[in-house]
């Protein structure tokens, strides 16, 4: 079996800059792969390439096998891939119900159900639906920018730095809608902190000045060897 999402010697150019450096790493069906690195090593670009939001200047994306680097975001996220990009960015004079909505129906989705199974991943949702999403807290607007993208039943969910700026308490919820949700969707996790990165992850990648600088599993993360790549 093909992996879910297989990256190939991908390749980023800023103008004359090059940002990625031919990087390679797969995640299968269920999944959830951590990708590290300090700020600046290229992680958001990666995601963004994988996304459609920059093009790739070389290299592969494949999805299930097929070769989406050409697609324009909205394919992206029609063939499944669910992005939660860093800084949230929520429609903050929408409620967080037509935060929702705008998803679904985004990808033609009229079952009610889904909206149902996002309140119960995240309870605050239903008790805040009316709330505009800009009067939330960090933490719930975070969380109300994961049960957004969940809203088009992703079958690839990437999250960037879904804990950055999130008080505690939230940090472990989300934690705990990530196990869960492991093994029903694949999970590309961009992550700058070791111990949430290292209780989720089935595999790991770190990056280092848009190279891969180390790999492996999840079970075989090392403290020591990752954290030389994370400290400034």
């Amino acid at each position: 079996m093909s992996p879910h999402l297989e990256v190939v010697g991908l390749v980023h150019h800023y103008a004359s800059a090059q940002s990625l450096r031919g990087v390679s790493f797969s995640l299968g069906q269920g999944e959830c792969l951590a990708l590290l690195g300090r700020n600046g090593a290229g992680k958001t670009t990666l995601l963004r390439c994988l996304t459609g939001v920059y093009d790739a200047t070389g290299g592969e994306i494949k999805l299930n096998g097929e070769e989406i680097g050409a697609w324009p975001s909205h394919a992206r996220s029609r063939a499944g891939i669910g992005y939660v990009p860093q800084g949230r960015e929520i429609f903050p004079d929408l409620t967080v119900g037509e935060n929702l909505q705008v998803a679904a129906k985004a990808h033609g989705l009229k079952d009610p159900g889904v909206e149902r199974e996002v309140a119960q991943l995240f309870p605050v949702l239903a008790e805040m639906r009316g709330r505009r999403g800009g009067d939330l807290s960090g933490g719930q607007q975070q969380q109300l920018a994961i049960g957004r993208a969940l809203m088009g039943r992703p079958k690839l969910l990437i999250l960037d730095e879904p804990t950055e700026g999130v008080q505690p308490n939230i940090v472990k919820q989300i934690e705990s809608v990530i196990a869960l949700l492991k093994g029903r969707i694949s999970i590309l996790l961009v992550e700058q902190y070791y111990d949430f990165a290292r209780t989720l992850a089935d595999k790991y990648v770190v990056l280092e000045r848009g190279a891969v600088a180390a790999s492996g599993l999840g079970a075989d993360m090392d403290r020591d060897r990752v954290s030389q790549f994370l400290s400034i």
